[in-house]
């Protein structure tokens, strides 16, 4: 491939990308009431979210269903030609029917809607067109238009479908939000995954032993205590012992960034790690859930928590990554 060919490839693709993320960008500035009230409809819902569409909104629509279920929303999807010849059956008072279409004239959708209402459903609409027969037959409307296609066309769905699954990224997590939904009811929708199985195992089966366990005892320096956080799997974390080998204190990376931001510069590598150290640090004990320790470790803002033994002396450490698998789990 010539140079020539390879930066016009580079530059299309560029073109793509930087169109659909303007696309994505303007929904932020479309945000209304309409999107609160719908967030408040679904929260409070007695029944599911069925959402249907036709052709690359149906595809779309089929992944937000899917995330709508794994984040604590059941929902379902539908399609529209099915739903003519019985699927409708689906359906059910208490739910709500979420039709996806740019054009918002898809006449497959249309004609549902007044089959959902007789069967007691609610109708909300993505569309990108509010001048729509869909938008105004809906309960409730979302603008999700993309302003122009990344097809160089014009004519294949591609900004649009992009802000579309984007908008129903933003419903489903501002649902998760407001329905509390946590990492173990993750877990729970989630057997199957890697994360699922992990956040069913206790931290004894995921934490660090012996002398996978960084630690120094409170006489060492400063640089001791870097270089045994470096040596253990460059974990950024390194555990102080008293006299007594009882967990005195733990010492981070980020402590030492703080100290160095908040002090005059000073060289602190010979000092005493117990001066920096942070005192009573975090513990989780080592038959609890691994969800239990992850938790505790979003609630308190920190990556690591340590095991302690019934003396008081550290027995484990377990951190972020070794529940989530370094970011390598598929949910």
């Amino acid at each position: 491939m010539s140079e020539r060919i390879q930066q016009a490839a580079l530059e299309s693709a560029r073109r793509v990308l930087e169109i659909e993320a303007e696309a994505i960008r303007a929904l932020s500035a479309r945000l209304n009431d309409d999107f609160a009230r719908l967030v408040d409809l679904l929260a409070r819902l007695p029944g599911k979210v069925v959402v249907s569409g036709v052709g690359k909104s149906g595809l779309i629509g089929a992944k937000i269903a899917a995330t709508f279920s794994s984040t604590g929303t059941p929902a379902v999807f539908l399609d529209p030609l099915n739903a003519m010849h019985g699927d409708l059956g689906v359906l059910g008072e208490g739910d709500v029917l979420l039709l996806l279409s740019h054009s918002g004239e898809s006449v497959e959708l249309i004609n549902l809607v007044p089959c959902a209402r007789s069967l007691g459903a609610r109708i909300a609409a993505f569309t990108g067109n509010l001048s729509s027969s869909l938008a105004r037959e809906a309960d409730i409307t979302l603008d999700v238009g993309a302003r122009r296609e990344a097809c160089p066309l014009g004519l294949a769905p591609t900004a649009s479908t992009t802000t579309m699954l984007a908008f129903g990224d933003a419903l489903a997590m501002t649902l998760a939000s407001a329905k509390n939904f946590t990492a173990d009811d993750f877990a729970a929708r989630h057997p199957g995954g890697e994360l699922g199985q992990r956040l069913r195992l206790r931290v004894s089966d995921l934490m660090r032993r012996g002398d996978a366990i960084p630690a120094v005892d409170h006489m060492a320096t400063v640089e001791d205590g870097l270089r045994r956080m470096t040596e253990c799997d460059n974990l950024g974390v390194t555990l102080v012992t008293d006299e007594k080998g009882l967990l005195a204190g733990i010492l981070t990376d980020g402590d030492i960034r703080r100290i160095l931001l908040g002090s005059e510069p000073n060289d602190i590598k010979n000092e005493p790690i117990s001066d920096h150290m942070t005192r009573n640090p975090r513990t989780v004990e080592a038959d609890a859930p691994a969800v239990d320790a992850l938790r505790l470790m979003e609630v308190s803002g920190i990556t690591s928590l340590v095991i302690v033994d019934l003396q008081g002396r550290p027995a484990g450490i377990i951190l972020l990554h070794d529940i989530l698998g370094r970011g390598q789990f598929s949910a």
